[in-house]
This record gives structure tokens, sequence and C-alpha cells, in this order.
């Protein structure tokens, strides 16, 4: 697959704002009536990009284009208030599963200090009759750190997708065991169940791994179609993207559980091509998700963030061609 041949330009009004929020992670889907949902993080402006950590909750809008625009309803998901998810819900990623929907998300808790709450992030799952809620959240995490393997200190950035066996393959970030605060190796493993509220096993990992950095991937967004399994993964160093540079790979797998660079592996790099003919250069470009309709994917929606500081923040919508 090329998919860096398949973006096509993207219109103005193709992205989604929410006023005085950082908006990112968008995830969507299509109901049978024809109507788009986003569920996305947001947390407020005023405490700048990395308030994700301490302070990031999830919202929802509507639309009836994919493109959008869309419009926000109200919020969704928020800190309990107490234990492992007291503080943060991050990182939304949405599927149907036998007429319900299923959110998986980051959760965490902490004292107020970056890395207290980078390093409690665990994973949890929600289930909905409605993409707009109410959500019946897990009390406990659906993935858990495993001391002393790949992921001993954190678990974040899930994706999921239905196999063609109805299992539910999940693919998350882990970070290994190192010094702290920024503990070891940033890399992706593989989990699977027979039903999205799990319970998850363990079978991979870990996955995707630069030789020449341990910062290797995040952000993956993994989907079934034809006889494989794609994925796109954030490349730090864009060293599977053969750019050196931050970029977005295209990886593929046999059976979701071996993965490798697709023979063109360059997904996209961090700029928007607008239909005016504008190209824009970005400092991110990044938590890609994909809508689906009749089985192929029509819209990659990613999170933007514009400068350095990546105090304006949006989610955009980029059309793909058939």
């Amino acid at each position: 697959m090329d998919f860096h041949s398949k973006l096509l330009p993207v219109p103005r009004r193709a992205v989604f704002k929410l006023e005085g929020y950082h908006t990112w992670c968008p995830t969507v889907v299509k109901d049978g009536d024809g109507r788009y949902h986003m569920l996305f993080s947001c947390w407020p402006e005023e405490s700048g990009h990395h308030g994700w950590v301490s302070k990031s909750i999830v919202g929802y809008a509507v639309a009836d284009d994919p493109l959008g625009p869309f419009q926000f309803r109200h919020f969704v998901m928020e800190g309990s208030g107490q234990g492992w998810d007291a503080d943060v819900i991050h990182n939304p990623t949405l599927i149907a599963y036998g007429g319900k929907y299923y959110l998986y998300y980051m959760a965490n808790y902490g004292n107020g200090e970056y890395w207290d709450h980078r390093n409690h992030q665990r994973i949890g799952v929600a289930e909905a009759d409605h993409p707009g809620g109410p959500w019946r959240r897990s009390e406990q995490p659906v993935i858990e750190v495993t001391p002393g393997a790949w992921d001993h200190l954190v678990v974040t950035n899930p994706t999921a997708t239905v196999t063609p066996q109805g299992k539910v393959l999940m693919v998350y970030k882990g970070v290994g065991e190192g010094p702290l605060p920024k503990g070891g190796a940033v890399v992706c493993g593989v989990a699977e169940a027979d039903h999205p509220l799990g319970p998850f096993r363990k079978v991979a990992g870990p996955i995707m791994v630069n030789p020449d950095n341990d910062w290797s991937v995040e952000d993956p967004f993994i989907w079934s179609q034809g006889d494989r399994f794609y994925a796109l993964v954030k490349d730090f160093q864009g060293y599977f993207t053969r750019t050196g540079v931050s970029s977005v790979a295209l990886f593929e797998s046999q059976d979701g559980i071996n993965w490798g660079p697709a023979d063109r592996p360059l997904a996209f790099l961090r700029q928007i091509a607008w239909e005016d003919g504008t190209v824009q250069p970005v400092d991110a470009l990044e938590r890609p998700s994909l809508l689906f309709e009749n089985g192929r994917p029509t819209v990659l929606y990613c999170a933007v963030g514009v400068d350095s500081h990546r105090d304006l923040s949006f989610n955009v919508a980029i059309p793909l061609q058939a």
C-alpha cells in the first residue's frame, strides 16, 4: 500500500477547534443514520500544551459530513477523582462491536507534576450504546504495566481493531525500565482479547523497534484490510520512513503480531496541503486515526500543533483517495 499517495488536498472547513481548549486525539465513527461522531481529547488552553498530562478530558462532536464542520455537543468523560484514573482521560479511540461502541483510552493520576502523571498512565475501556454516551468505564485498567518487561513503567496510546476472526487486537505504547523520570525505551506491543472489554492477553512486544534510538514509535493506529493488518505510527526519528525527521510511518503485518515497515513506509510528513494550494508546515501532525466506509479508509484524522510551543492546536480531517 502507498498510503502517502492517497492523501488529498484539505478544505479549510475540515478543521475542528473548541474555544478555550487545546484539542487533540480525534477518533470518528459513522452511525446507521449516516451521521459522524467524533470523540477527542481537550484541556484548558491556559495550561499550555503539556496540560494534556494532568488536565485532559474527552469531548464529543457531531457532523453530517466526515470532513465537518463538527459541532461540539458536550464532554463525555473526565477523571473519576480517585484511584488509577483520578485526574486524566486522554488518547480516546473508538470501535464498534456487536451493536455497541467501545472506547479505549489512557487514564492517570498524579501530584500535578508532569513526570508523575506521565508515569502513572494506564489503559482503560468503556462501553456505550451511543458514541455520545453515557459511557460505562472499567473500574480497573484493561492493560497494566508488567514489571521488568518492555512496558515496565507506562502503558498508553491504545489502538484496537476487530480481526476477521472476531477477536479484538490492540497495539499500545509502553515505556520500559530505566533512569527516572523518563524511564527506558519507548516502543509498542500487542495484546488480544475475545471481547472488547477483555480480558486482554499480552502476546508480543516490543515491536517496531528502532535499533539506533530507544525512543522508537508512538501513537499507533491499526486496522485490518484485505489479507493483512496495517498500522500508522509516529516515527520519532524518521528511521522507518527513511526521512531522518519526525514523520508518520506505515507498517504492515500478516498476523497482527509480527510487524515490519511497508514497502513504501512514508505515510506522511508534518505538513498540510490545503485545497487553495497552500502547503503549511506544522510542528505536529500526529495521533492518526481513520474513518472507514464500505471497508475502506476514506478520511485521515490527525491532531495538529502549529508551532514549536503548540500553543495553537486543532484536529484536521484529510480526505483520502479510494
